[in-house]
């Protein structure tokens, strides 16, 4: 007699050799229903037989069992076959099996890169260099390359000499003597083109002289001259005065490199506090002082390595962007941890199940691969977002987000399991008092986490309500949130520089403004009486003076008594592009508008405009990754919706901080910026959870249990992980910079609210109301997918009674 599954390959009777298993071409989608307990462990197996759905791990009052409730339609259960799932796991294990059998040889090219980078790192700190926020395409940028071609006297950059005494007033022979011999040395500089004095205007200080230079060349070329200028205008001004007068070199590039130097420094600060406080947390964690020395090696090979790229790109463009060599430490921090506690975690549980080292690293990529994968291209994929702006400043931290995600990715696949294969031991040095070997008795039923957790499944509504009205209370003050460009006087103040700019803004020419009024050959200069005489009406311009070159090009300077990072100047701009120059000037006249002033006005504009599209691409970018992984409709909308939440979350509460910061208003670079680091680190948690849950559900059709085994075995990795990205934000609040103790706060406040309340609470809790749902996927879209590798769809235990997707837990 022939005995069998529906389905499968008969065997006969009392036949030793199994037949291969068959799979029919089509099986009616069915339910598989298997018993779970929240509290039992994860080896768990489903018990056979024909009324094995019948099984219930807790006894049932009798009320319940005698129930004649409708029970809730059964989903299909998708598992792996034997043969499948080998097939579906050969790539990985293949990645994993020569990883560890090499692993002396990976190790090495890793150290190689290491040392490399190293050694390139020494020239990192002389290459440094402000941000670019000139917009390509812009108004500001055409009108720079107009005056540029037509008024070469006048350069690219404008900057300003402001020379003051303690004693002598301008007029005396000595002051003078010092202005023109600077000026004169300015003047025969190669990248020096038009060296005007400033005209004495009503108001200024009797001890203050101001000459306005032209520096021509790339903006690389410039900011590498203007250091030099500002050190050779010193020296000159001491020699020839005796010290009696002084000048500093002031404009936009140069406040830019001030600000960049700062930021250096703080970083640099704030890593003192930073590395100890991370490797005491991870040691805490993990329980030994080794396992968090390895967790920290990664993430710190990848920065090193990241940061060594990046100074190697420099050497051929001129200069490394401060705030790029931030974002690299930033993400390599904050992805690095995270892939590397995943496959560490992995590892530790094939030890502890008895697997050599050797077997254990493997098994453990294989594990831990797929989702170091997924997370790294989701990380990747919400960087890309940032190029597509037009602000080269946004696409160099863009690339730098890439190059380090892209590292501790492929650090984390590679160098990682050669590490824990051939560092082992190193795991259990250093163990903390009560991570010791039988220190630890484990008290008889289920832990505080574990009754946690049963109560959150029990009454999942009561919990997705509470945490989506706290995430939207904190969001509500992002309503009232400013965004604006300021220089931080604060830390500008005390500096020669910052002396110099105030002295600028106490005597109202604290900025300059070209107005570029192209005209044909031969049909001489445009008339610009009536806009120069309104100017000079106006109490925010101090100076109003037009100049021609004689061919095809009028140029109109306006001395502004604001600093262009100030409302007066924004409103300013406004009214002369809206108001004044299509009044008073010529009928069809083309204008062009450059400066300092007119460069923020442009930015802020282009900020503004590009910030929509930059969330739709992440959005849908995000949408398309999480779709193609965990063929799903529901969860990928479901993850946009909560990191939106978490994001407004957290800049609300940046709105309620930022006077206590230092400045009421917030950089309008910032929202960009910190979506994108956001977004990335909480599609790692995303991932990290719901692959887990997927994994867990495929294999046992269990939504609730599947939730449940997800939270079990992601908590550690996620408030591990969150919780050392926390605690390095946290040096960042104690920094000179107001845009850094910013960004400090609202990444870690994000952090905390998606480490806590989004991915503990939220997210587990719409995972179980919404049960077979979160699995939605229309049938020809579905047939559209390529097939999975390993996935067969099994029918119903022959006899098996239908249960409710709701278990008791």
């Amino acid at each position: 007699m022939a005995t069998g599954l529906p389905g499968l390959g008969r065997m006969p009777a009392g036949s030793s050799v199994r037949p291969e298993p068959t799979v029919a071409p089509r099986i009616r989608r069915q339910r598989t229903c298997f018993p779970y307990h929240p509290f039992e462990s994860s080896s768990w197996s489903p018990p056979t037989g024909r009324r094995a759905c019948a099984a219930r791990p807790v006894a049932a009052p009798a009320a319940r069992r005698t129930s004649k409730r409708p029970e809730r339609p059964c989903s299909p259960v998708v598992a792996k076959g034997p043969r499948q799932r080998r097939r579906g796991e050969a790539r990985v294990r293949r990645i994993g099996a020569i990883v560890v059998r090499y692993r002396y040889a990976v190790m090495t090219v890793w150290l190689v890169l290491v040392v490399a980078s190293l050694a390139v790192l020494t020239s990192l700190p002389r290459m440094l260099q402000p941000p670019d926020i000139t917009v390509d395409r812009s108004a500001s940028a055409a009108a720079s390359e107009l005056i540029a071609e037509r008024f070469p006297d006048i350069g690219t950059r404008q900057v300003m000499l402001a020379f003051t005494s303690r004693s002598l007033r301008a007029d005396d022979p000595v002051y003078r003597h010092t202005t023109r011999a600077v000026t004169s040395a300015m003047s025969q500089h190669a990248r020096v083109g038009a060296a005007l004095p400033v005209p004495r205007t009503e108001g200024r200080h009797p001890r203050h002289a101001y000459v306005m230079l032209g520096v021509t060349g790339a903006t690389d070329t410039v900011r590498q001259v203007l250091p030099e200028l500002g050190a050779q205008a010193e020296e000159i001004a001491h020699d020839r005065s005796g010290g009696a007068v002084s000048v500093a070199l002031v404009g936009l590039d140069p406040v830019l490199s001030e600000l960049a130097r700062t930021t250096t420094e703080d970083l640099r600060s704030a890593e003192t506090y930073a590395v100890p406080a991370a490797a005491l947390l991870l040691a805490v964690g993990l329980g030994s002082a080794g396992a968090a020395a390895l967790v920290l090696l990664l993430a710190g090979t990848a920065i090193v390595i990241s940061l060594g790229v990046l100074t190697l790109t420099g050497l051929f463009s001129h200069g490394v962007d401060a705030t790029a060599v931030a974002v690299v430490a930033t993400v390599g921090l904050g992805v690095g941890l995270d892939y590397a506690l995943l496959v560490t975690l992995r590892h530790r549980r094939r030890r502890a199940v008895g697997l050599p080292p050797g077997p254990a690293a493997e098994r453990a990529t294989v594990t831990a691969g797929a989702t170091v994968a997924l997370a790294g291209t989701a990380v990747v994929t919400t960087a890309v977002g940032l190029l597509l702006t037009d602000i080269a400043y946004m696409r160099t931290l863009a690339l730098a987000a890439v190059l380090a995600a892209s590292t501790a990715t492929l650090a984390a696949l590679t160098l990682m399991p050669a590490l824990l294969a051939s560092c082992d031991r190193v795991l259990e040095w250093g163990p903390m008092p009560w991570a010791r070997p039988g220190r630890r008795r484990p008290k008889p039923g289920p832990t505080a986490w574990e009754r946690w957790t049963g109560h959150l499944l029990r009454y999942p509504g009561r919990y997705a309500t509470a945490a989506v009205l706290l995430l939207l209370l904190a969001a509500t003050p992002v309503l009232g949130l400013r965004t604006v460009l300021h220089f931080d006087r604060a830390v500008l103040s005390g500096t020669t520089l910052g002396d110099g700019l105030a002295r600028m803004e106490d005597d109202r020419i604290a900025s300059l403004t070209l107005v570029a009024l192209p005209h044909p050959k031969g049909a001489g200069p445009v008339d610009t009486q009536p806009l120069i005489t309104e100017l000079r009406e106006d109490p925010r311009v101090s100076i109003a003076i037009a100049l021609d070159n004689g061919r095809d090009l009028t140029l109109l300077l306006i001395g502004e008594s604001q600093a262009p990072d100030t409302a007066a100047a924004a409103a300013l701009q406004r009214h002369l592009r809206e108001d004044l120059v299509p009044r008073l000037l010529p009928a069809g006249q083309s204008v062009r508008i450059a400066g300092p002033a007119a460069t923020v006005h442009d930015l802020t504009s282009e900020v503004d405009d590009q910030v929509g599209l930059v969330l739709v691409v992440i959005c849908c970018g995000t949408f398309v990754l999480t779709f193609l992984a965990f063929r799903s409709i529901v969860v990928p909308l479901k993850a946009i919706a909560m990191n939106l939440l978490c994001i407004a979350a957290a800049f609300g509460m940046l709105a309620l901080a930022a006077p206590v910061l230092g400045y009421p208003a917030v950089n309008p670079l910032l929202p960009l910026i910190v979506l994108t680091l956001v977004f990335g680190l909480s599609m790692d948690y995303e991932v990290f959870l719901v692959h887990r849950i997927a994994e867990h559900y495929r294999i046992h059709g269990d939504n609730a249990a599947a939730v449940l085994h997800g939270l079990r075995r992601t908590a550690l990795p996620i408030s591990l992980a969150a919780g050392v990205l926390v605690v390095s934000l946290t040096g960042l609040l104690g920094t000179h910079r107001q845009d850094l103790r910013q960004i400090g706060f609202v990444v870690m406040t994000a952090v905390v609210l998606d480490a806590t309340v989004v991915r503990m609470v939220l997210a587990p809790a719409l995972m179980r109301l919404m049960g077979r749902a979160n699995w939605w996927l229309p049938g020809r879209l579905g047939r559209l997918l390529p097939a999975r590798n390993g996935e067969v769809r099994l029918p119903a235990q022959a006899g098996a009674a239908p249960v409710a997707d709701r278990p008791r837990v």
